[in-house]
């Protein structure tokens, strides 16, 4: 009987600290947009002819300017670290920016900010990412275009 009590109290307490990990509240965070495009992911995932540029960084004559897209990207946070998952959010939101680039016969991404949970940063080196206890998400806001 002892047992069984002392395994229901542990139960009861793996179950409710998984619960409390699971709903945690969100946080920003923010990265270097570079430690993202130099990961191993993103040399394998991004094309070398798909350029990407952050809103306010230069980017030379662009022609066939799109209207903005967004690409809203989750991850799993479970066995990453909270830059690890953020950074395959962030590459993932990309990854539809080359291929809307494809679909528009363009070969330039530019404008591109964060746009998550309709809160926007906008900068010329970093990405917000928010983070909840399962999930980290980052949603970008860009157009495409040809050079």
């Amino acid at each position: 009987m002892r047992f069984i009590t002392v395994l229901s109290i542990l139960s009861m307490l793996l179950i409710s600290g998984l619960t409390k990990q699971g709903f945690a509240e969100d946080t920003w965070e923010y990265f270097s947009v570079q430690d993202a495009l130099n990961s191993p992911l993103a040399q394998e995932k991004l094309e070398a002819g798909i350029e990407f540029y952050m809103k306010g960084q230069p980017h030379g004559n662009i022609d066939n300017i799109t209207r903005e897209y967004t690409a809203n990207k989750r991850t799993r946070k479970f066995g990453r670290s909270t830059e690890e998952a953020c950074q395959v959010a962030f590459i993932s939101a990309l990854m539809s920016f080359q291929d809307r680039a494809h679909k528009e016969g363009c070969d330039t991404v530019i404008d591109l900010y964060s746009i998550t949970k309709d809160r926007e940063f906008e900068s010329v080196d970093q990405y917000s990412c928010i983070v909840g206890g399962m999930v980290a998400n980052v949603a970008l806001r860009g157009k495409v275009g040809k050079r």
